[in-house]
């Protein structure tokens, strides 16, 4: 799963040289994203190891532009039509915490990669796929397509494919597997503990710096 973070990433934060596009269409907006965070982190570089800042910054400008609550529906699968209004609320805040989480994790992992969108192929006026490839400084093409859906007049992604590997699908078996062995608050625990214990590593790992 962190290829497919790392991945996801890496569109978010290095799409610097395209074209200019228009917010309103997908793709444009994901050029949008981009150019803003990226005047952030050139204008201050000590954000990439400052990890509340990073975090805050991630928090703000990248996650905004998913649609938390189709991804969480999507990767739940059908418990969530049994789930509680209060347990939805709880599975998509955690599962939103676990990706501001990964993406701080993997901020530094691939150094100015080259991004290229391929093509926004509107599947119809509401949804939409945004194929693009990433050039690594090793040498590797990586391809990552955002499915994306519009919101509310807004697009949004709900689900990010890196190399044919769907994040939802790739969650969506652990979800039921957990959900299988301890129920729906037993998952949402699980989440919580795992985002919990990141947050204290990280804290403890600032400080011993």
């Amino acid at each position: 799963m962190k290829q497919i973070f790392a991945g996801l990433l890496m569109v978010a934060m290095s799409m610097s040289g395209l074209a200019e596009e228009q917010t309103s269409t997908p793709d444009g907006l994901i050029m949008a994203t981009v150019r803003e965070v990226l005047a952030i982190v050139k204008q201050d570089k000590s954000i990439v190891t400052d990890q509340p800042r990073l975090q805050a910054l991630v928090d703000e400008k990248i996650l905004p532009h998913f649609d938390f609550t189709r991804m969480t529906q999507l990767t739940v699968g059908r418990p969530w039509r049994t789930a509680t209004p209060e347990q939805r609320e709880a599975l998509v805040r955690e599962f939103r915490a676990m990706l501001v989480r990964t993406y701080t994790k993997v901020f530094s992992t691939y150094p100015d990669p080259e991004v290229e969108v391929k093509s926004a192929q509107l599947l119809d006026e509401n949804e939409a796929t945004v194929r693009s490839i990433i050039r690594v400084s090793d040498g590797r093409v990586v391809a990552v397509d955002y499915e994306m859906r519009k919101k509310d007049n807004d697009w949004k992604a709900f689900d990010v494919t890196v190399e044919g590997i769907s994040m939802v699908t790739s969650y969506r078996g652990s979800f039921a597997d957990e959900i299988k062995q301890v129920g729906i608050d037993g998952l949402i625990k699980t989440l919580s503990e795992k985002n919990r214990d990141a947050g204290d590593a990280a804290a403890a790992a600032k400080k011993k710096g």
